[in-house]
Parts: C-alpha cells; structure tokens; sequence
C-alpha cells in the first residue's frame, strides 16, 4: 500500500461524504504529529499498533562495492518501528 492507496482507505473508512482532500489532510496531518512526536520525545507508542523509536547506529567500517576500498560510516540516528503484539496476531 502506498501513500495514495491509504489516502483512499481513510476515505473510505470515514465515509462516503468526506472529501478526498480531507482524507489527504488526516493522513498529512497524523504522520506530521508521529515525525514531531519522534523527535520531540524519541518514541510514539500507538496502542494496538506498535512503537516508532529513535535508534541510534555506531561509527562503523564500511566497504565501497565498486572499488573495495575501506571507508569509515559515521554515528547516525535512525527510526525504528516495534510492532505491538495485537498487529503482529493480524499478520
């Protein structure tokens, strides 16, 4: 499912009176507060869904695939996503 294929779940989901443009506006606007939320607090735990995390990755030795040679990779941050034990049973 893409972005355009939930805009038209939501849509459907809410009804047959909610315009396409404001189903795109709700799933505009909760991923904005998950991205805020994230960075504001580290973690969003939505119950019954999952958990989206800040996780951080070490300085590590990489490989360039074209030339072989050994290159450093930087210390970075990344999101990671725990599913909760109710959408792991959907699966």
């Amino acid at each position: 499912m893409n972005k355009g294929e939930l805009i038209d779940a939501v849509q459907k989901a809410l009804g047959g009176e909610t315009s396409k443009k404001a189903s795109e506006e709700a799933v505009k606007a909760v991923l904005e507060s998950i991205a805020k939320g994230i960075k504001k607090d580290g973690s969003v735990q939505l119950i019954g869904f999952g958990t989206f995390e800040v996780r951080k990755r070490a300085a590590r030795t990489g490989r360039n695939p074209k030339t072989g040679d050994t290159i450093k990779i930087a210390a970075s941050k990344t999101v990671g996503f725990k599913p909760s034990s109710a959408l792991k049973g959907k699966l």
